[in-house]
């Protein structure tokens, strides 16, 4: 019984280690940081979806990726959110991943994603022509 236990226990942390590489941030969270504008967001759902809805003041990471430098802030402590289609979406990594290779140390997922937003009934953005 202790083997299992130990089996199961090291298998729990196992998966929690790499179930997210990035710390979940709550939809009231991002909520409040957009009315603040203390954080940057990043909508890696891809410029379509983009244009259709996105988080107020996200940026489009199809758009600034390949000088996605010079989009995020200098202050490298700077609050960065990345964001794709809802919690079984892996594609904000490309974002966060990015980021925290510029040296970003603040970076977060809304695991909600777009569709968690709008489920709780938040305001979105069109893209600007």
């Amino acid at each position: 019984m202790k083997k299992i236990l130990a089996l199961a226990a090291t298998l729990f942390l196992s998966t929690s280690v790499f179930a997210g590489e990035f710390p979940d941030i709550s939809v009231k969270e991002v909520k409040a940081l957009v009315a603040s504008k203390k954080a940057v967001f990043i909508d890696v759902n891809g410029s379509q979806s983009y244009a259709k809805a996105h988080v107020p003041g996200a940026l489009d990471f199809d758009t600034i990726e390949k000088n996605f430098a010079k989009s995020l802030p200098a202050d490298k402590s700077a609050l960065i959110v990345a964001y794709c289609g809802g919690p079984r979406c892996k594609a904000y990594k490309a974002a966060a991943e990015a980021a925290e290779k510029l040296g970003y140390k603040n970076v977060k997922h809304m695991s909600a994603g777009i569709s968690g937003w709008t489920a709780a009934g938040e305001k979105t953005e069109t893209a600007k022509h």
